[in-house]
């Protein structure tokens, strides 16, 4: 153990001498007995001294008990390090009671097949972030204990950035708002989040939110900014304001036929996502394009484009510096009378 304060603990010595490995990963080297003090395992609450020696190995990794199946990815970013993938809606994100193996560890595992590095001595990726089952869009894996850590802490410190669009019933009366509500467990609907307007039982949220285009009465297209990452999070502040996002019938989604489109999922897609490579410092900035089901609801809203006259679209090209040819005149060549020529013909002779 190097100089420093006269006592520590194990645990956080050796997380200050390993910081490319994750607590977790360290934890469960203690747990496992790989941590000892002079040939001694000791617990990751030991007290150590200056001048005292640790030996610490860590297991070797372990490959998934989960089976690896090929499924087709939307990836966005990836090195060796992390990938960032633009999870299609339906997937689950992972594994859990009631679950098949179409989740997207299941993918992933299967898509980075040797390079998982084994996060927290197990071969898996890591998450960091989650999405609902319904919700498309951009989500960051860790491939490393490095990447796993950094991300994580850019995930505790809010940091990073995180937008998604949501398609709601209504039009908001301000182009613009934030809301700062907490978020608990719905005490009747135990699947259910609710707002918890005394904050017992729940957790500070809040969600900045501005309208991209509206299609007044029925529907509009917002913009929402998460700061902090609540279960259900932007679904729960949204209702709260009266704006439920189309398709999301668990918290009060009603099917509206003066819709032309009628959506087939919760309409909500994470589009935007910003944070620092945490190995290489270097600015991650993302962006997932919207899913096919979503764009078809929004064309739906939209009123449809007028078809433009000849003679708009030959302004619009010479606008655009085209050259146009225009159109040549048909001449008509008159012809004499036979008898005329001949009589010309007698004139000349």
């Amino acid at each position: 153990m190097p100089a420093g304060p006269l006592r520590q603990r194990a645990d956080k010595v050796l997380a200050a001498a390993f910081p490319e490995h994750s607590r977790v990963a360290l934890q469960r080297a203690f747990d496992a007995g790989h941590v000892r003090l002079a040939g001694v395992v000791i617990s990751r609450d030991h007290t150590v001294h200056p001048g005292d020696f640790l030996e610490l190995d860590f297991p070797d990794v372990k490959p998934a008990e989960l089976r690896p199946v090929k499924i087709p990815l939307s990836v966005l970013f990836e090195d060796r390090h992390l990938l960032v993938v633009n999870k299609a809606a339906g997937m689950v994100v992972h594994p859990g009671a009631g679950t098949d193996e179409t989740t997207l560890v299941h993918a992933l595992l299967a898509h980075c097949r040797g390079t998982l590095s084994g996060i927290g001595g197990v071969e898996r990726p890591g998450i960091v972030h989650r999405l609902d089952r319904e919700t498309s869009g951009a989500i960051v894996v860790a491939k490393t204990d490095a990447a796993h850590r950094g991300l994580s802490e850019q995930f505790a410190q809010r940091t990073l950035v995180k937008e998604y669009l949501a398609l709601v019933h209504g039009v908001p009366p301000l182009l613009s708002g934030s809301i700062r509500k907490a978020i608990g467990r719905n005490v009747q609907h135990r699947h259910k989040m609710a707002v918890v307007e005394d904050d017992t039982g729940g957790r500070s949220a809040h969600t900045d939110w501005a309208v991209v285009e509206s299609f007044p009465p029925r529907a509009a297209l917002l913009r929402c900014t998460l700061h902090t990452g609540r279960t259900h999070q932007i679904r729960v502040h949204l209702k709260s304001i009266g704006h439920v996002i189309l398709g999301d019938s668990v918290y009060g989604w009603k099917p509206d036929v003066s819709l032309p489109v009628q959506p087939e999922r919760v309409l909500l897609h994470a589009e935007h996502l910003a944070f620092r490579h945490p190995v290489t410092n270097r600015e991650i900035d993302l962006r997932a394009p919207l899913p096919e089901d979503f764009a078809r609801v929004l064309a739906g809203l939209r009123p449809p484009v007028p078809k433009a006259s000849k003679a708009a679209k030959a302004r619009s090209a010479r606008k655009a510096g085209a050259r146009v040819t225009p159109r040549k005149k048909a001449v008509t060549k008159s012809r004499k009378p036979a008898k005329s020529r001949k009589a010309a013909q007698r004139r000349r002779t």
